[in-house]
């Protein structure tokens, strides 16, 4: 079943995040007192490097140009879907890195865009687990935003140049509200970060949680408030809601050895489904141990909740 996804969250801080406004911390701090200061490199990207070139002057100027970043977990069975998805992307400019999940690489080199994209192997593992160990702000801190997104997502109604200079939505929502953005949403399969979001989202990832059930209502956090989680509303992309890792989703046949087959998948989904439940407690337990440590840290959504309540009186 095809559901409408509109909720493409987009997150951002409200303090300007500029990458060559990196803090630096005393040397002894880090451990680089035996480099002199002038020669550390604190940030890294994902952009693919010749081994030569024939023009010297290249590796003087090696200053980034703005960049977006597209990182998804993939599949061969969906390679068609992400095709499509890539090349639209490719369009305006964005650096593809590709996470696969079913250690089926070599089934994409005929694809002519391949060669442009990185690839990462690493069978079974989901979205947050690659994120977590391959995209370190340091390592994407010259992407202006990055799209971490699913591979079942319809894109013939997204733009994604549209997306990033035309942010604001124009409708709001209430309970009485029809229609998207307002319902029919699903959860985020389609989050959108800006660099200085993407920054606290990644400290935010449980390393061991590998599902990051929990995450999605905690990314409010990273935004410093609502003001800055916005829903589109004027694109769209489709979820196609494949339960690709783990196997199919069950369905009946007639052969005996595909029923064994099948009943397997349904299991491996069933357990995913388990264990994605019982991280999700976890995470919720670490959250509110967290909170409950750190005496310094305000709630910026209470504080908001408070001052909205609290009365108001003409002198």
């Amino acid at each position: 079943m095809v559901v409408l996804c509109t909720i493409m969250l987009y997150i951002a801080c409200r303090t300007t995040y500029q990458h060559l406004q990196t803090k630096v911390f005393p040397l002894a701090f880090t451990g680089l007192k035996g480099l002199p200061t002038g020669i550390i490199e604190a940030n890294s990207d994902l952009e693919l490097k010749p081994l030569w070139s024939a023009n010297s002057s290249k590796l003087k100027a090696n200053v980034p140009s703005p960049h977006n970043l597209l990182a998804m977990p993939v599949g061969l069975k969906q390679k068609q879907n992400v095709n499509t998805i890539v090349r639209k992307f490719l369009k305006e400019n964005f650096t593809i890195i590709l996470f696969h999940y079913d250690g089926k690489m070599d089934g994409w080199w005929d694809l002519k865009w391949c060669n442009k994209a990185i690839h990462i192997v690493a069978e079974n593992q989901t979205k947050w687990w690659f994120a977590k160990r391959f995209l370190h702000p340091a390592a994407v801190s010259i992407y202006e935003y990055v799209f971490l997104w699913d591979e079942d997502l319809g894109v013939q109604h997204f733009n994604p140049r549209r997306r990033l200079y035309d942010p604001k939505g124009s409708v709001k929502c209430s309970s009485t509200s029809v229609g998207p953005p307002c319902n029919g949403f699903v959860e985020g399969m389609a989050p959108v970060f800006s660099r200085a979001a993407w920054h606290c989202a990644w400290h935010l990832i449980q390393n061991d949680l590998v599902h990051g059930w929990g995450m999605d209502m905690k990314l409010g956090y990273c935004a410093q408030g609502l003001k800055n989680v916005g829903i589109v509303d004027s694109q769209f992309v489709l979820h196609m809601g494949l339960p690709t890792l783990g196997g199919p989703a069950a369905k009946k046949v007639s052969s005996d050895v595909n029923l064994a087959k099948t009943h397997r998948a349904h299991d491996m989904r069933t357990e995913i489904r388990r264990q994605s439940t019982a991280e999700l407690e976890i995470f919720k337990q670490r959250w509110e141990k967290a909170v409950e440590e750190d005496t310094n840290w305000v709630d910026p959504f209470n504080k908001r909740k408070q001052e909205q309540a609290s009365p108001t009186f003409d002198s």
